[in-house]
């Protein structure tokens, strides 16, 4: 197969579980645009039935084709896609994370023009599991290269033996920057949008799924200490999931229901960041988190838990505080010190906002994209792993 010129434009078909509301997605709709913003041919398929962030691709003219999976494997899905990257003559057919992969190794058996590429948005706790980790490793023998969104998912992965050293590199997640004319009347309106007062009242804010693993109770629990010194501090929780209800019964049982708001999941989350003078990211692990990209961005002051790929964003005292994950009282110290420091604040943020504007714009992340996909089809064709057969 012969390297892609890297000045043609290419056809690329993106393959995801769904476009739900979520780091990975906005990653996918967020590098979708950008690309065919640069004028590559852009489609992107969805395993399963989705909104989210499908009206959002289709405005900015990027076709989205749904799969409607029904079953464990669903052969009318695998169909859909092969039909799908025929029918756009896709250069490269990119897959993440595990099911998107093994759907398309398998839809493309006989596809002999596309390359099949895979990025790694997370960890990899789900490949515990013993199917879907054999599944994907008999996928990504027929990959050609896979990305990795952070040093630490990389390491894992590779030291696993789910992926091969020679084939894995990591490219950053990128976010578009989004700048306010008028900080004041963009603090006020976001604030507006939670039901919160303008003014100087501090707020601490999370971003991020209701699960175990995100850890947002750590938070919610040193509210009632906090308070001693910033009586009239709230705490904003974006997102839904399964946790919601023990969080509000938790809010009620330490009598800080009336300062913790349970926004549910919103669309526009850069736009209502400036309501939040700290951002909290307390996950027990992450990938290369977009929300705390995001927060960069925003010019927040930054608490994020020593794991994965946090630690590649935020250097701690620089741009940004860590603490471990388990540590409620260095969490408390933490906030207690970010919330009456206002120079300090400023500083912190400043500076998370210089980082991702150097390392983590969506312009950035789609030209390294661009030269990814030219080493994948560069490349040369790998063998099953071990013990692994299709």
């Amino acid at each position: 197969m012969q390297p892609i010129d890297p000045t043609r434009k290419l056809a690329i078909v993106h393959v995801v579980d769904s476009l739900e509301l979520g780091g990975l997605e906005r990653v996918v709709a967020d590098l979708a645009i950008a690309q065919s913003a640069h004028g590559h041919r852009v489609l992107v398929f969805s395993i399963n039935d989705t909104g989210g962030f499908r009206a959002e691709l289709e405005a900015a003219g990027v076709p989205v084709v749904i799969g409607g999976k029904r079953g464990p494997l669903d052969i009318g899905v695998l169909r859909a896609l092969r039909s799908s990257a025929g029918g756009l003559q896709a250069d490269i057919v990119h897959t993440h994370n595990f099911v998107p992969s093994y759907y398309a190794a398998l839809a493309l058996l006989f596809n002999r023009h596309a390359t099949l590429v895979n990025t790694c948005h997370n960890m990899g706790a789900r490949l515990a599991n013993r199917r879907l980790r054999t599944l994907y490793r008999w996928s990504l023998a027929r990959t050609r290269r896979v990305a990795m969104v952070g040093q630490q998912v990389h390491d894992q992965l590779v030291a696993s033996g789910i992926a091969r050293a020679n084939l894995a590199e990591v490219v950053h997640n990128g976010i578009p920057l989004l700048r306010h004319a008028d900080p004041v009347a963009a603090r006020d309106e976001a604030r507006a949008a939670f039901g919160l007062a303008a003014g100087d009242a501090p707020v601490i804010g999370c971003v991020g799924r209701l699960v175990e693993l995100k850890n947002q109770r750590i938070v919610l629990e040193q509210v009632p200490a906090l308070l001693a010194g910033f009586p009239r501090l709230k705490l904003v929780m974006v997102g839904d999931g399964p946790m919601a209800a023990d969080l509000r019964a938790r809010a009620d049982a330490l009598g800080i229901a009336d300062r913790v708001v349970l926004a549910g999941p919103r669309g526009n989350v850069p736009a209502l960041l400036p309501a939040f003078d700290v951002f909290a990211l307390p996950s027990l692990t992450e990938g290369l988190s977009i929300a705390l990209l995001e927060a960069c961005a925003a010019g927040l002051a930054i608490v994020a838990g020593r794991v994965g790929g946090n630690v590649e964003i935020i250097s701690d005292g620089d741009n940004g505080r860590l603490f471990a994950p388990t540590d409620g009282t260095g969490l408390q110290g933490i906030l207690r010190e970010l919330l009456g420091d206002d120079a300090l604040r400023v500083r912190l943020g400043t500076a998370a906002r210089q980082r991702v504007e150097l390392h983590g714009s969506v312009d950035v992340m789609r030209a390294r994209y661009d030269a990814f996909y030219q080493r994948a089809r560069g490349g040369t064709e790998t063998a099953l792993p071990q013990g692994v057969t299709p």
